[in-house]
């Protein structure tokens, strides 16, 4: 039984069958990632853009609190502790806003001619998801310089570096994807900003990316063992300070949650993006 984030249109090419379907939605995924970020080649400077609110955490947050130790890090600096959770939100407050796209996509009739394609519908959001990842890894690097420019000591090991880029990777797809689904249900763009702008902030504070879990309440503790991001920070701490322990879950239990959810998302996004257009 084909899988709904594979099954194709009713009038899909004969190719397919050739070339098998995964083959064939690989390359969809691919051509639309690419045509995605064509538009991110056209318009480098929304990139810097969106790294300034990052950078001022990092710069004004980081070494305000790191000064008065209001935060137990342990053996780590707090500006060390908050690096790999600024890393988290850059992918966070990128991604989640990604779906408005979709909505500008609609109104264009953009998403109209693709969904009369002959495309798999998982192919449409595959795509759109890895191009999302290749931003938010180039937004992170501009993070991750400016906190070794800060003179802030990360890990700048070729494993360390991989496991970094393979989280972000999965981190802003995940969000990208999530923010699709938004798209999908509000269909305006007010509305939709208004429920980013809602969402972004209790995502980012009911993680561990600023204070370590164990400064929080109970109850808190529980909404954060369902917070992607959390998983997302734990990774990224995990493999940018190594020598600390995070306290939070192992590296293939947070890659584990992030690939699950992330494909859960991709599924259902796969049924529900025809629906932007009515």
């Amino acid at each position: 039984m084909t899988s709904p984030a594979l099954a194709a249109p009713p009038n899909a090419s004969a190719d397919v069958a050739h070339r098998g379907a995964l083959a064939e939605f690989t390359l969809q995924t691919f051509a639309i990632a690419a045509a995605e970020l064509r538009k991110m080649r056209r318009d480098p400077t929304d990139i810097f853009t969106r790294s300034v609110q990052p950078l001022l955490w990092l710069l004004v947050f980081g070494q305000v609190f790191g000064r008065i130790r209001a935060i137990p890090t342990g053996a780590v600096s707090y500006p060390q502790f908050l690096a790999p959770g600024i890393l988290a939100q850059s992918v966070l407050f990128t991604s989640i806003f990604y779906g408005i796209a979709i909505i500008w996509e609609r109104d264009l009739g953009i998403v109209q001619k693709l969904l009369v394609s002959p495309a798999f519908r998982g192919a449409l959001v595959m795509g759109k998801a890895v191009a999302a990842g290749v931003r938010g890894v180039t937004q992170a690097a501009i993070v991750y310089v400016v906190a070794v420019a800060m003179g802030i000591p990360l890990s700048a090991s070729p494993r360390a570096l991989a496991i970094v880029v393979g989280s972000i990777l999965v981190g802003a797809a995940l969000f990208s994807t999530f923010s699709l689904l938004v798209a999908c249900i509000v269909k305006t763009r007010e509305r939709f900003m208004g429920i980013g702008q809602l969402l972004t902030m209790p995502l980012f504070f009911a993680s561990n990316a600023i204070y370590p879990l164990d400064m929080m309440p109970g109850w808190l503790k529980i909404v954060a063992a369902l917070n992607p991001l959390t998983y997302l920070v734990d990774a990224l701490r995990t493999a940018m300070l190594p020598a600390v322990a995070t306290g939070g879950p192992s590296l293939l239990t947070d890659a584990g949650v992030l690939v699950v959810v992330f494909g859960v998302l991709v599924a259902v996004a796969a049924r529900i993006y025809p629906t932007v257009v009515r």
